[in-house]
């Protein structure tokens, strides 16, 4: 078996967090990272495994513009050896297609491939991808049987608790995922035409969990510790997944991992250690995309990085001005420093 984050025997496992198999791919920690378009890139993605992050899972990739190659979509699926094990997420409607580009990332060293069923988007719903497959089981089923049959490597399956109220089919679809091999499901606790009002269900997930016998992850409204609890309370999963709550943090993940297996929150980076990571994010950001694309998507990380410092508003607002990256080198020097004077 890969056994990519085993830990000593001495180590305590808290009864909340036991390991879970994705196939052949044990995961002694499953906190995952979750798919973002936009975030979870190879940077990021390695940032959090560098810091001690578990399972990560790339931005949600068109199966059709995989197959064709797309510059873009290639660039996406890029990944480093630092990060494995590593998900890819695709997304797509046509079973054959969904087959081929799986193979695909099997071919590129990708240990898990993982099924979109949950995006609420317009456009890739439009599409008739994402979370749309979920009014369709038929359909859906027929993906799901194609992707699995195409790769020898563990498919997974991310989706939402049902279209709307009046169709929460999640559990039923689940055990259909099952049936046609799917060795793991996630759960955002809301709803398609929720998007991400409200508040996730977490409690609804436990009825996901009762269906299969596969790992179940909780996804929705994970930003901190005490809703990591409440989640794996509420629906008894076996792991959870961290979106938004990761922003700016890449070392979530793993405090999240120490939390739930001690029970104590764990620091923090200092403010040393964050200036240094900000500073890695943004040369990898660069190295990754040329500096003018890799300036614009670093913008956002850095606002969120900020987020919750003294005078961050009008940081953010310098950042976003200027064009030059040494301009904004200097900004962050110059934000840090102070900050940095008065915690010595």
């Amino acid at each position: 078996m890969l056994d990519f984050n085993a830990q000593t025997a001495e180590t305590p496992v808290a009864p909340r967090l036991k390991p879970i198999h994705i196939g052949p791919v044990v995961l002694e920690a499953p906190v995952i990272l979750a798919p973002m378009s936009g975030v979870t890139d190879m940077p990021f993605r390695r940032l959090v495994k560098k810091y001690g992050g578990g399972l990560v899972v790339s931005e949600m990739i068109a199966s059709q513009a995989m197959i064709r190659e797309n510059i873009k979509t290639l660039q996406m699926a890029q990944r480093s050896e630092e990060e494995n094990p590593m998900a890819v997420q695709l997304a797509g409607c046509e079973p054959e297609v969904m087959g081929e580009a799986a193979k695909l990332n099997e071919d590129r060293g990708v240990h898990i491939i993982d099924i979109n069923f949950g995006c609420p988007v317009k456009k890739v719903v439009n599409g008739h991808a994402g979370s749309s497959l979920m009014r369709d089981e038929l359909h859906a089923a027929k993906i799901l049987e194609a992707t699995v049959k195409a790769v020898k490597i563990p498919v997974t399956l991310k989706m939402r608790m049902g279209w709307n109220h009046e169709s929460l089919n999640a559990p039923r679809l689940a055990k259909i995922a099952e049936d046609c091999g799917i060795k793991m499901v996630s759960v955002h606790g809301r709803t398609r035409c929720q998007f991400y009002e409200g508040q996730a269900d977490w409690a609804f997930i436990r009825k996901v969990k009762e269906a299969v016998s596969i790992p179940v992850i909780a996804n929705g409204d994970i930003n901190e510790f005490p809703d990591a609890l409440r989640a794996l309370e509420l629906s008894g999963a076996d792991g959870v997944m961290i979106g938004r709550g990761a922003y700016g943090r890449p070392w979530f993940i793993k405090q999240m991992i120490e939390f739930l297996r001690t029970g104590v929150i764990p620091p923090a980076p200092s403010l040393k250690e964050q200036l240094n990571i900000i500073t890695e994010h943004l040369e990898s950001m660069l190295s990754h995309y040329g500096v003018n694309t890799g300036l614009r998507i670093a913008r956002k990380h850095i606002g969120w990085y900020s987020k919750g410092l003294p005078s961050s508003s009008e940081f953010r607002a310098a950042v976003n001005t200027v064009d030059s990256i040494d301009a904004v080198r200097g900004l962050i020097d110059n934000f840090f420093e102070p900050l940095l004077e008065k915690a010595a």
